[in-house]
């Protein structure tokens, strides 16, 4: 490792389905990292800049009538102006950028659950984002019905939230297939454990990696 790369911070993603319970784990992994003395920097997608922000309510308006094709490349403008204006530049000032969603969401959603080709997906997130990937990725799995009764909580629901549980088994089969061709980067957690379990077990992973990138 060079001076220069040493000096980077890193970037780790939570991943899972709709009601799996992402949130309740970003609190405990971002205290981890700043008790292990790093300043972190939270963010999420489709959003993380104004333009992506703009994005975000294009894309989850249950209004929105956006074919596959479309909706593909809207999350990776979004993804786009996200690295080059908060991203990238803050991992390269030493900063840990953690990102509720981010490329695997797409390969999940729109691989997934709009099954479109993954080599589709792989040939514009290669354009987009060069060989830059997530550090680490812990993926929250919940069955479909435990995640579909936690959406249902929600006055409003967006435009994937309301999707049918067809499409969110698609999305579920495609994370964990996406677990299988990256186990070295992505962490499955059981989601439907008590949530201090699901805690405990995603500090458990960020201290392991912190030990193994820093120690």
């Amino acid at each position: 490792m060079t001076d220069q790369q040493s000096m980077q911070g890193k970037f780790i993603t939570l991943e899972g389905l709709d009601g799996a319970g992402k949130s309740v784990a970003t609190e405990a992994v971002v205290s981890t990292i700043q008790e292990a003395g790093f300043e972190v920097v939270t963010t999420r997608e489709v959003g993380g800049t104004p333009i992506g922000e703009k994005l975000r309510k294009l894309v989850l308006s249950r209004d929105s009538e956006i074919l596959s094709n479309a909706e593909v490349l809207l999350m990776f403008a979004a993804r786009s102006q996200h690295l080059e204006q908060l991203i990238l530049p803050n991992i390269e000032a030493g900063r840990w950028v953690v990102c509720d969603r981010f490329t695997d969401s797409t390969y999940a959603y729109q691989g997934g659950g709009r099954e479109l080709p993954f080599d589709r997906i792989a040939q514009i997130e290669q354009w987009v984002q060069g060989e830059f990937r997530p550090d680490l990725t812990l993926l929250f799995d919940a069955d479909i019905k435990t995640a579909q009764q936690r959406v249902r909580q929600i006055d409003s629901p967006d435009r994937f939230e309301k999707e049918t549980d067809e499409f969110h088994n698609r999305v579920r089969n495609a994370f964990i297939r996406l677990h299988s061709l990256h186990p070295e980067r992505i962490k499955c957690i059981d989601a439907t454990l008590d949530v201090n379990e699901v805690k405990d077990i995603s500090q458990r992973y960020i201290k392991d990696f912190i030990n193994q990138s820093h120690g």
